[in-house]
Order: C-alpha cells, then sequence, then structure tokens
C-alpha cells in the first residue's frame, strides 16, 4: 500500500515551512502580491538546494484567522494556488503540501489537486475544539468524501491532533492515545503531534505514550531544533520544521540558510548512523 512516508527516500523526512505573507484580503496585506510570490520562491530555492525532504506552504501571516465558515473569501485559495504552483515549479520532485488556515481542509485539498501537491495538513480531522479563531469541529467525514468527490484519493491528510493554539478541556476525558486512536479509525494517513504553541517542542510524554499505538507515522509538528531533534528520533518518524528555520529562531523572520543547512546535515549524520 503506498502510504504517506514512501513520498521520502530518507528516514525521518524534514518538512520545511514556507510562510506565506499576508494574502489579499487579510489585514496585513500591503497590496504587494507580487512581492509575496518573489519570498516564496526564493525560500522554495534556499530549500531545494540545501535538500530538505518536503516543504509545508502555509498562510501564516493571514493573521487574524477566519474559518470557512466565517467567510474565508475565494482569493485565498486562488492566491495559495498561485503561490503553491511557483513552489511546484522549483521543487517539481519534491513532496509538497498545503495548509490554509484556520480549518480551510477543504480548500486545501482543492489547491492541491490543482497543483499537483502530494499532502495537506488537516486540522479538526478528529474531535472538536476551541481555538484561538473559535471552535473547530471533526471534519472527516465530509473531507474525505469532499476529497472523493474531486478524485484526490492521492493526496495525503497529515492530521494535527490535541493541536497548538487551542484549548481541548471539551475533550479532556479523550487520551491522546484514543485521539489517534480515532484518528487511525477515520483513515489519516498521518499523525502530527505538536507543543502548546507554534515554535513549543512537543511533549515526550504524549509521544512516548503513542509508541506502538498507532500504525500511522507520527510527526513532529512544532519546537523541533538542532539541539533536541535526536529527542525525537526513536519516538517520532519525520518533523515539520517552521521557526527554527527562520533568523533567530521565530516564525515571523526570513528563512536562514544557515540554519537549514546546519540541521540537515545533522539529520543526514544521523541517518548514516542509524544505517
Amino acid at each position: 500500500m503506498h502510504t504517506f512516508l514512501s513520498l521520502f527516500s530518507k528516514p525521518f523526512p524534514v518538512i520545511g515551512m514556507i510562510h506565506v505573507g499576508a494574502l489579499p484580503g487579510t489585514p496585513l496585506y500591503d497590496g504587494k502580491f507580487d512581492r509575496v510570490i518573489d519570498r516564496v520562491r526564493a525560500e522554495a530555492i534556499i530549500y531545494r538546494e540545501t535538500g530538505v525532504d518536503g516543504v509545508l506552504v502555509e498562510n501564516m501571516h493571514d493573521i487574524p484567522y477566519i474559518r470557512p465558515k466565517d467567510g474565508l473569501g475565494p482569493e485565498i485559495t486562488a492566491a495559495m494556488t498561485r503561490i503553491s504552483l511557483a513552489v511546484r515549479e522549483i521543487m517539481p520532485t519534491t513532496p509538497c503540501g498545503v495548509q490554509i488556515l484556520a480549518g480551510c481542509n477543504r480548500e486545501a485539498l482543492a489547491v492541491a489537486k490543482a497543483c499537483r501537491l502530494q499532502f495537506i495538513r488537516a486540522e479538526g480531522f478528529v474531535f472538536g475544539h476551541v481555538a484561538d479563531e473559535g471552535f473547530t469541529d471533526a471534519c472527516a467525514g465530509s473531507l474525505l468524501r469532499y476529497r472523493k468527490q474531486i478524485d484526490a484519493d492521492d493526496v495525503f491528510i497529515m492530521a494535527d491532533i490535541k493541536k497548538k493554539h487551542s484549548s481541548h478541556a471539551i475533550t479532556s476525558d479523550v487520551s491522546i492515545t484514543e485521539t489517534a486512536h480515532a484518528a487511525e479509525f477515520f483513515l489519516a494517513d498521518s499523525l502530527i503531534i505538536t507543543g502548546s504553541s507554534t515554535g513549543c517542542s512537543a511533549d515526550r510524554q504524549e509521544l512516548e505514550s503513542l509508541r506502538g499505538k498507532t500504525n500511522l507515522p507520527l510527526i513532529i509538528g512544532s519546537g523541533l531544533t538542532l539541539d533536541n531533534f535526536n529527542n525525537y528520533w526513536d519516538l517520532a518518524q519525520g518533523a515539520i520544521v517552521g521557526s527554527y528555520f527562520k533568523v533567530n529562531g521565530h516564525w515571523r523572520n526570513e528563512l536562514c540558510r544557515k540554519r537549514v543547512q546546519k540541521l540537515m546535515e545533522r539529520i543526514e549524520t544521523r541517518r548514516q548512523q542509524a544505517s
């Protein structure tokens, strides 16, 4: 069976984040869409040249985020399609994915289908939670039906569970292991484990509690750094890295080629040691 990890040629794939600048119609947009695309292209080139294993494109700067039911406009989906195509042109053979905030998983699937991307990152796949943009309900049933409807079964779904920037009080009696079981039962392709906020490290105890409890690959979704990646090597099967790759390790800053190169070199050394 074709699985999420089969996209990648090496163990413990590192997926680099492209945090897209504020898009048209959002509060921080400065009217310079060409500049947004130019920066995306520049970051894609850095990732290509430093050998990251995959790339995830996200509209991180569209704060404050808005849910689809609250009126996310088609201009965001259109802009993310244009941007994703720019990334795909630069990285034609690298596995690429897309996430559209907040919880715009159908829109992300449509972009992935149009741009020949291999995966999306989905919020709220199973169990509802309260995020800073409001309540996010579970979407697995409707999302997978939409994936079938648009003939996008080849687009993998990376499902956040107990995701960051959210309160999970309403499901406090549901453990992360039970949440993982539900996501697997509802046909997710991989599970993303995060810290409490962007840049915060994932909880090792949570990862240890999932060891041997799911057949899905576990992906670190926040807080991986040059200093701590060895802590996760035996607990997870890959990582999404955003903040650490930026100047001074802050997500708002520009991508730092040296940080990307150093982590990828260290990862490659670890791979060789493990082989």
